[in-house]
């Protein structure tokens, strides 16, 4: 598993020969550090950062507060049909997103929202490319079934409503959960090629990701060290973020029901 990203982080630090050499290097000889720096000049390096980040902060943010809203509906509000709806949802996870693509486009140009980040961002909140808003509803419906209901009825009991008790009680209860959502849905997000390809034209609108596709097919193509020196780079946000959010990770799964 550590294979490939231990060699991406050598051959970041390679020479151009150095990278193709049979039988391949593991330790590079010489050390280059200056690929770092060659990879953030050949393209937009701090602009697509800042588009990714811009992107991914409100897509999870969004997505969040709209998972956590219909899981507190599908865990706690009961109406007709609550099972029939959560198992239709849940089912929206088996179509592929290239069977939406056209139909989203086409809605997308209609709103004006081509070679805008809105087309990333919004239609974000309520599905995402991999069925993530029903992937999300279900890991938080399944952790607001372990709250105990003792404390949502005294809550009810001095005078709290629906949304007060989501916000004040299930919220805070839920961090390991959001934690564990929040992190899948950044993810998904910054490594996200196909959807930026297709919604945003405008170069200074591109991402990290896309930023990375145009250095591979450019004259570069062949400097697989300054290739891998930019991966190594767009990896950075997505490895702070696990360090800090990794407790919370781990226990959300525990604690959801979610078991491997």
């Amino acid at each position: 598993m550590l294979a490939p990203f231990l060699w991406m982080l050598a051959t970041s630090l390679k020479d151009s020969s150095g990278a193709l050499a049979i039988p391949p290097q593991w330790i590079p000889r010489p050390f280059v550090p200056k690929n770092y720096s060659d990879a953030a000049e050949k393209f937009r390096f701090g602009l697509f950062t800042f588009n990714s980040l811009k992107i991914s902060t409100l897509s999870t943010i969004g997505q969040l507060l709209s998972c956590s809203l219909a899981a507190y509906a599908f865990a706690r509000m009961k109406f007709r049909g609550n099972n029939v709806i959560f198992f239709i949802l849940l089912a929206t996870m088996m179509v592929p997103y290239q069977v939406t693509m056209i139909p989203v486009f086409y809605v997308i140009r209609l709103l004006g929202w081509a070679d805008s980040h809105n087309a990333l961002i919004i239609p974000s909140f309520f599905g995402g490319t991999f069925g993530g808003a029903a992937f999300g509803t279900f890991l938080l419906r399944q952790f607001f079934e372990t709250i105990p209901r003792e404390m949502e009825d005294a809550a009810a009991i001095d005078g709290a409503g629906k949304f007060r008790i989501y916000w004040n009680i299930f919220l805070p209860l839920s961090k390991p959960a959001l934690a564990t959502l929040g992190l899948f849905v950044f993810m998904g997000s910054w490594n996200d090629l196909l959807q930026p390809v297709i919604y945003l034209s405008s170069y200074d609108k591109m991402t990290l990701t896309v930023g990375l596709a145009s250095l591979q097919s450019s004259q570069e193509m062949f400097q697989y060290n300054i290739l891998m020196a930019g991966a190594a780079l767009s990896i950075i946000p997505i490895l702070i973020l696990f360090i800090f959010t990794q407790k919370y990770f781990v226990k959300g799964f525990v604690l959801s029901g979610i078991k491997g």
